[in-house]
Order: C-alpha cells, then structure tokens, then sequence
C-alpha cells in the first residue's frame, strides 16, 4: 500500500511538472472592486500576487482577456491550458497576474472596455511598481488583446493573441454582442469597426506578438491573424504564428506557454 501511495504520488508530481502547475507558485488571489471612470458603474478583476510579493520591488504585469461567455475568474482559475500556462508563466517570472472581466461577457473590447482596461493599468501603477505590460487572451480575449494594442500601444510591451481574430469587418459571428459593444452595427458606425481590427493598424503594433490558431477554427478562422502576422513579419517585427493545421477553437498547454515565451524573449531584447 505504502509504495502503491509513492507510486499515485510521483504520477501526480510528474503530470503536474509536465502540465507546467511545479514552474512557480502563486500568491495571494484578490477579487478587486472599482468603479469605473466612465460610467461610475462597479467594475471588477482579479488580482494573482507572486509568491513573497515585495510591492517595492518593480513587477512586471500580466494581463489575461476572457472569450466570450466567460468573465474574470476564466483566467484566474480555469484549468485549460491557456489559462494554465497563464498563471504558470506569471508565477515562473514573478509576475502580477490580472484577469479583468473587461466590463461584459462578450466584451469584445469595446470603447467601454477599453477605458476600463486603461484605468485598471492606471490605478495598478499607483498600487504598484509596475514594470512592463504584457497582454494575453484567448478568442474574443485574443481579439481583444490586439484591438488593444493597437489603440493603445504604448501602454503594451507584449501580446499573445490565441485563437483570436484580426479583422471585425469579415467575421460574422456573435454580430448582436459585438454590435451591443462597439455602440452599433459594422454598417452604421464602421469607423469604429476599422478602429478595433488590428490588421488596419500594423504600423501601430510595434511589440513582439505571438499568435496561435487552429487552421480548422470555424468560430474564428485564423485567415486574419494571419494575414496581420504575415505583414508584421515583413515589417521586421518579433513575431510568432505558431498554426495548427488540424487544431480548432483552442490552444493547448505547450503552445500557449511558448507563445508567452517568445513575448517574454523578445521583449527581454528590446
């Protein structure tokens, strides 16, 4: 029985390690409150301290964007590996780790979420030493993600954008939520679409940026993150596009977190 427990144990330790749970430990979790700037409404997201924490040391930040459907706590606690390897890679490099709930369900980056987002980083400068500002999300989070950098790309030092897409104008999905975000339909208000794809805005993206996708993705394709990809790449930017050709709407444990990787990398050599 005693070896039967070693054995159970040792299985444990090892898929733990390989799922990447042993790169660092995490700290104390909050649930932060605030209110909003724009509205006066009650915002929320929540903050993952680094093991042994020193406010006055500088931190860099990581920031993860929920998909569609999801809020804060995706991020914060889901076990799949996007999500995983999030709060792995901010452990491994004593990052603060903040999942937003970016004002709705299906956010996709509003004008609303967008000044959400600013005022978030804005009041974690004046909590924190924050050094540089990572963001990371997955499917609307990824679109997100870039809609972000884009608009605001010197509050952003890395992007990883998984499953996301690049351009509002030819994606036909989820048209109500998005129309209920951006303050109207592609039709009446296309300025704003334009604004919230990244692919009009390469010149802007000046960041190393990493891209998953599953070539067989049929809620967001991949053809516009790789298109945006593709001319980043021309344009001499650090840029991962790392495609799985028989891959759908997710990306795994290892892809996510060597997308982080690259970011972290590069950045580092800036």
């Amino acid at each position: 029985m005693t070896c039967l427990r070693c054995l159970i144990f040792l299985c444990f330790t090892f898929s733990a390690y390989l799922t990447g749970a042993a790169q660092g430990l995490p700290g104390k979790m909050n649930d932060v409150a605030f209110v909003s700037e724009l509205d006066g409404t009650t915002q929320r997201y929540v903050e993952i301290l680094p093991g042994g924490f020193d406010k006055e040391k500088k931190c860099d930040l990581l920031i993860g964007l929920h998909g569609h459907g999801s809020d804060r706590w995706q991020f914060a606690k889901d076990l799949r590996g996007e999500c995983s390897s999030f709060r792995d890679f901010a452990a491994q490099h004593q990052m603060i780790a903040v999942a937003p709930d970016y004002r709705a369900k299906t956010s996709w980056m509003g004008p609303a979420a967008e000044k959400d987002m600013v005022q978030i980083i804005q009041e974690l400068k004046r909590k924190y030493r924050v050094g540089r500002i990572f963001i990371v999300g997955g499917s609307m989070g990824g679109t997100a993600a870039l809609t972000f950098a884009a608009i605001h790309p010197g509050l952003v030092d890395g992007v990883v954008s998984m499953n996301g897409l690049a351009n509002h104008f030819e994606y036909g999905k989820f048209q109500d939520a998005i129309a209920a975000s951006f303050g109207g339909d592609k039709q009446t208000i296309p300025v704003e679409y334009k604004k919230r794809s990244a692919e009009y805005w390469p010149e802007k993206l000046t960041m190393p940026i990493a891209f998953t996708a599953g070539k067989q993705d049929s809620v967001v394709p991949p053809e516009s993150v790789m298109r945006l990809a593709r001319v980043l790449q021309i344009l001499g930017r650090p840029v991962l596009l790392n495609v799985d050709e028989t891959g759908g709407h997710e990306t795994g444990y290892k892809d996510a977190y060597d997308a982080m990787a690259f970011m972290w990398n590069n950045a580092n050599k800036r």
